[in-house]
């Protein structure tokens, strides 16, 4: 039984996610925000970088180390790709931190220094509970209890959870290809030149094409985890004219010898008990602005037959479910938590 609040803090709180977990653990009955830290804001107001967090608002930003998130129960580190293995390695084994960059996702050291440049720090348990593996069950075995865990990017999360039921259904072969759009806060709070507003609005544009975005390996080790063999993506973002959001659109071969009217009841028989994966009705498709702020993703399946392919689609929030609220989710369980506590299932409209 849980019987006391835990002290929680974190890591990077100026920036987009942090701001977006910050919003969640107001929210959240069993948590209490401790300390919250930042780089080149700190010293700053909490209030002066995210004016919508009134009850924080003057909390004083931080530096980030080991020295200021000591005395913690959790710690989130909402951190650049790379920062946060040499902080945990100072934080004590007792500790709950989740790491919402990308230095413990992939399990293939190759598969990391192909996409970073950092060396590779190894891998926690994966965050994306929803996950069917294959042989059985869910990812979200592997957090229950755990003290270290590696939170799933955004886009990641999206085409997994958009594809993973037909691959451990066996109803999909492996030549998988997406385009996603996302809005801009996917891309940080750093000021950019092609992020102004006069470049963004009005326009679509990709990026990261040709095999190159670094969440490609993630989204094939997912893929691979759920059906068993190895699964290899052709993947395209696009940057859309939003601030937050993701819609990605799927495609893989239909197997061999797989009836097309018993594609969709794979879908529906892998979400019908996840609190936070709904399959749409038929005719009905996912739209970003029907997650806004919410830990949902909505999916929708179909089969084009003419080419025998099946198209999914899926929508999240990629600062909610894509970053801050699978993190509170994984939280959650690493606590013996009902896995929805403190998180909302509905968006906001319009």
């Amino acid at each position: 039984m849980f019987m006391h609040m835990k002290r929680v803090a974190v890591a990077g709180a100026s920036g987009y996610a942090g701001g977006e977990l910050l919003r969640l653990l107001l929210g959240h009955p069993d948590l209490e925000v401790g300390a919250v830290t930042a780089a080149s804001t700190a010293g700053q107001r909490l209030g002066a970088v995210h004016p919508h967090l009134t009850p924080l608002a003057d909390r004083v930003l931080a530096d980030t180390s080991a020295e200021t998130l000591a005395g913690h129960d959790v710690v989130f580190l909402a951190l650049p790709h790379g920062h946060s293995a040499g902080l945990v390695d100072q934080l004590p084994d007792h500790v709950v931190v989740l790491d919402c960059g990308a230095d413990f996702r992939l399990r293939d050291g190759a598969d990391w220094t192909s996409f970073y440049d950092t060396a590779h720090a190894g891998s926690w348990p994966y965050g994306l509970p929803e996950l069917p593996v294959a042989g059985g069950g869910r990812q979200r075995e592997a957090l229950t209890g755990r003290r270290r865990i590696a939170v799933p990017g955004c886009y990641p999360t999206a085409v997994s959870l958009a594809l993973a039921p037909g691959f451990a259904a066996g109803v999909l072969g492996g030549d998988v290809v997406v385009v996603a759009a996302s809005g801009t806060s996917g891309a940080g709070k750093a000021a950019k030149a092609h992020l102004l507003g006069s470049e963004v609005m009005g326009a679509m544009s990709p990026y990261g094409v040709g095999g190159v975005h670094r969440h490609t390996p993630e989204i094939e080790q997912n893929l691979t985890a759920a059906g068993g063999d190895t699964v290899r993506v052709s993947f395209t973002p696009t940057l859309a004219p939003m601030p937050r959001g993701i819609l990605a659109t799927c495609s893989a071969p239909l197997a061999d010898g797989v009836d097309p009217a018993a594609v969709r009841d794979a879908w529906v028989a892998s979400y019908a008990d996840e609190p936070f994966v709904h399959v749409l009705p038929q005719g009905q498709w996912p739209s970003t602005a029907s997650v806004l702020g919410s830990n949902s993703v909505h999916v929708q399946v179909t089969v084009d037959e003419r080419v025998g392919r099946v198209v999914a689609v899926a929508a999240v929030d990629n600062l909610t479910k894509g970053t801050a609220g699978a993190a509170v989710q994984c939280l959650n369980l690493a606590l013996g938590l009902p896995e929805t506590t403190g998180l909302p299932v509905a968006g906001v409209a319009p």
